[in-house]
């Protein structure tokens, strides 16, 4: 198809002159004569693709390629024709609106697109109109707004509508092209239709054997409205059976569930009569007219006759009986009859498992219980046992009561000690202190266990060491009669107490307390109740034991070592049993005590006056007759020690009678007796002093040990 023609001033016709054709679709969609400028199209353009092509066309010489003109630029528009029907992109719809809207609701609104040049001519100008669903729903032309043609559209009626929808080019005129889509619309439910029970009178038959609690029968009332619409609640609003029966919804079937309160008895009441109202619980106030959303019913209930177990005279039956009684002995009597109009005979019976222990019985036609075995309540206080009830003529009908038997105390067991008790008493203790608190327990009742008294047997010789103190609460006190104990001693002590009960007749018990002696801090804690505790008290660790071992085997290496080198000397020329040139006397007495005063006479190293008479040769056997020590005390007690020495070595330097060697004589001494008297602890052991040598106990744990003996020996003298 020819498009256009191109010319050049310059082209005379001769063919000097060549035409070229360049841009968008040059050589493929549009060709150029290069020799007469005509351009023509190779296929048909669609506006919708593309609506313009840029071209350059320029002359030039044929035989010199050289420009005849500027190259030329120039536009091909594609003009616009209806060949585009109208598109709904979105469809088919689906869409739904209320029932028993107004007239004119808005329910969609639809729109197609043209492809067409909407500038050029009416190509492109879309009118709307409806093919189907008149005439329950109308468009409009212009915007598409589908809307609801009717009063009051009623979903119970018809609930699902199929519309189509037409759009035509044009504006509707002849020959123009048209799209369709299809709107499905379904009314949705609102609450307009109240509940409504199919039969104004129901009966129902319920047997007087129904169980309290169990449902016996079922109601329902019709809504046509769907979902939360048809949601309803029953109730019973009247009649004579409102106490026995009792209604309730099931929200998933929106029945009404009879249930039963109270057991039915065919005997007293035959029937019953029920109002039954069923009522919507979400109300829409615009259809209140269309009400009153709720209906009713009456409902007659007929009571069926059974044959009925026998009824007990109570629910549960409590009994009382006393321990140790005999066997045979009554506990109670139950009672139960049939509650049918035969008024059959009754027979009763214990259910027992196999395993259980029979100790009670019952008499099969009156239902008195009687006890089996002696029973103990310190055992078991309380036994539940089940007893049935059948009729004579029917045994297969049963009815059970629960029997609670209680069995009541009687004072059959003593009281004894609540535990036992370790008790512990402090050598440093004194007279009428507490050293333990002691209880007592009753397996008896309360009535027959406290109060207790605690007492010493009467029969006994009374303890010189302990006492005991009832505290009148159910408990006792022991205290101490007298000052110190000593473990060394005596570390055990025994105390025979008694017990009874607050029960009548009284019971008493007798039990013997253990008493231990212990070494106790100043603060009454117990520090050790070990005899060999003496030993242990200073403190020498495992350490120390070895290395004073090692002291002691090298000390007996040296001694050994020594006594061998003195054996292997040259023995002397002159060997005499009486042989003293080398003979050192030592006295060595570190205030010892009594055994040691007796071994010799200490009286010289006391005080040198003693000795005056005493002067015999230490390195001979002496001669001399000894005076007595408290003559030569009383005589020579003016002498002073340097004068006794030197006199001492005046004789020995002039007496021809010693032998041509030196003779070592040591004297010790104290000086002179003080006026306060001796402080030495030579004399301690022979007088009987009654300082009291507790306040050693506050000098700190340096004189702990000291404090200790002295109050051993304290507590010796005082035994």
């Amino acid at each position: 198809m020819s498009v256009l023609q191109l010319h050049s001033n310059s082209d005379k016709g001769d063919g000097s002159v060549k035409y070229i054709l360049t841009g968008e679709g040059a050589g493929t969609i549009f060709i150029i004569d290069d020799t007469t400028g005509d351009i023509h199209s190779t296929k048909s353009l669609d506006r919708e693709q593309k609506t313009h092509y840029v071209l350059h066309a320029q002359a030039i010489d044929r035989r010199t390629n050289k420009p005849l003109e500027p190259e030329s630029e120039f536009i091909i528009k594609v003009q616009d024709i209806n060949d585009n029907a109208p598109k709904f992109t979105d469809g088919p719809y689906i869409v739904t609106v209320p029932e028993m809207s107004d007239m004119g609701t808005s329910v969609l609104q639809v729109t197609a697109t043209d492809a067409d040049d909407p500038t050029y001519g009416n190509s492109a100008r879309v009118v709307y109109s409806i093919l189907q669903g008149q005439p329950y729903f109308s468009v409009d032309p212009k915007t598409g707004v589908i809307r609801t043609a009717l009063h009051n559209m009623d979903r119970e009626a018809r609930e699902h509508y199929s519309v189509v929808i037409q759009a035509k080019d044009m504006a509707g005129q002849v020959g123009g092209l048209s799209g369709s889509t299809t709107v499905n619309i379904t009314l949705t439910d609102v609450n307009d239709n109240p509940p409504r029970f199919p039969q104004k009178h129901y009966q129902l038959y319920v047997p007087e054997s129904a169980q309290v609690g169990s449902a016996v029968g079922k109601i329902k009332a019709n809504d046509a409205d769907t979902g939360s619409n048809a949601d309803m609640t029953y109730s019973i609003i009247n009649g004579d059976g409102v106490g026995i029966f009792s209604i309730s919804t099931d929200k998933e079937t929106r029945e009404g569930i009879l249930s039963l309160k109270k057991p039915l008895n065919y005997e007293k009441k035959k029937s019953y009569t029920l109002n039954i109202e069923g009522a919507n619980t979400h109300l829409d106030f615009r259809f209140s007219h269309l009400g009153p959303f709720k209906d009713a019913t009456m409902l007659k209930i007929i009571v069926g006759d059974v044959d009925e177990p026998p009824l007990f005279s109570m629910p549960s039956y409590v009994m009382e009986v006393y321990e140790n009684a005999k066997i045979g002995t009554i506990v109670g009597t139950v009672l139960a009859q049939d509650p049918d109009s035969a008024n059959s005979l009754v027979r009763y019976f214990i259910n027992y498992n196999a395993e259980d222990d029979r100790f009670f019985n019952i008499d099969a036609n009156t239902g008195t219980i009687k006890t089996t075995k002696v029973l103990d309540r310190e055992e078991t206080p309380w036994y539940n046992i089940t007893v049935a009830a059948s009729e004579d003529d029917n045994p297969g009908l049963l009815s059970h009561v629960t029997v609670g038997i209680r069995v009541l105390d009687v004072n059959d067991n003593p009281p004894e000690l609540a535990r036992e008790y370790d008790i512990v008493v402090c050598e440093n203790s004194k007279p009428g202190q507490v050293i333990h608190t002691i209880s007592a327990v009753d397996k008896d009742d309360f009535a027959n266990g406290p109060r207790f008294n605690f007492f010493l047997d009467e029969h006994l010789p009374m303890n010189p060491n302990f006492t005991l103190k009832d505290n009148e609460d159910n408990t006792a006190s022991i205290l101490t009669r007298r000052r110190r104990f000593s473990r060394t001693v005596q570390d055990v002590y025994y105390l025979p107490i008694m017990i009874s009960d607050g029960g009548i007749p009284s019971l008493s018990s007798s039990s013997t307390l253990t008493i231990r002696v212990c070494a106790c801090e100043r603060d009454g804690r117990v520090r050790t109740c070990h005899a060999e505790a003496f030993l242990s008290s200073a403190g020498l660790s495992t350490g120390a034991l070895i290395a004073i071992l090692l002291c002691v085997v090298i000390l007996l290496a040296i001694v050994v070592l020594f006594i061998t080198l003195r054996r292997s000397k040259k023995e002397p020329l002159i060997i005499s049993e009486e042989d003293v040139r080398e003979n050192v006397v030592t006295y060595d007495d570190e205030g010892g005590g009594e055994e040691d005063t007796e071994a010799f006479d200490i009286t010289a190293l006391r005080n040198p006056s003693a000795a005056e008479e005493l002067k015999y040769r230490r390195d001979i056997r002496p001669e001399v007759k000894l005076t007595p020590r408290h003559q030569t005390l009383s005589t020579l007690e003016s002498i002073d020690v340097q004068e006794f020495i030197t006199q001492r070595l005046a004789e020995a330097d002039l007496d021809p009678s010693v032998p041509p060697y030196d003779s070592l004589q040591t004297y010790a001494y104290e000086g002179q007796r003080s006026e306060a008297g001796s402080i030495s602890s030579l004399d301690s052991a022979t007088t009987q002093s009654d300082q009291d040598y507790h306040y050693l106990g506050d000098w700190g744990p340096e004189f702990k040990k000291l404090a200790e003996l002295y109050g051993e020996i304290e507590s010796e003298r005082t035994t």
